[in-house]
């Protein structure tokens, strides 16, 4: 009997809720790293400048970096990462925000059935 094929390929789900007490401290190192981008063009910087000064949401989208989460994991590679942010209302007693409302999705064809934590 001969074992299965497995995927090197993993994929992590993460979803976080932030808290924001100071727009202004985020804008601005949203475009201090704009301004620190030497690959970005003029219009590019141009375009996301105004994107983070006028959304905190897109100023966090700017400074959050998956690639940070996995860069010192030793022997993985990031190979794709995607990510949005948006403004939300939040009830951490609603039970909408139940971290575990997934955890018995047994139509989700990507869950393996794992869970950590």
């Amino acid at each position: 009997m001969s074992t299965p094929e497995t995927s090197r390929h993993v994929r992590i789900r993460v979803e976080l809720v932030i808290e924001v007490g100071d727009d202004e401290a985020v804008t601005g190192a949203a475009l201090q790293a704009l301004a620190d981008d030497t690959d970005l063009s003029d219009a590019e910087r141009a375009h996301s400048e105004r994107a983070v000064t006028e959304d905190t949401a897109e100023a966090l989208a700017h400074l959050v970096d998956p690639f940070d989460l996995v860069s010192a994991v030793p022997g993985v590679e990031l190979q794709q990462a995607s990510w949005s942010s948006e403004r939300i209302d939040y009830d951490p007693d609603s039970p909408a925000w139940d971290l575990g409302e997934d955890d018995d999705d047994e139509n989700d064809p990507d869950d393996d059935g794992l869970r950590v934590g």
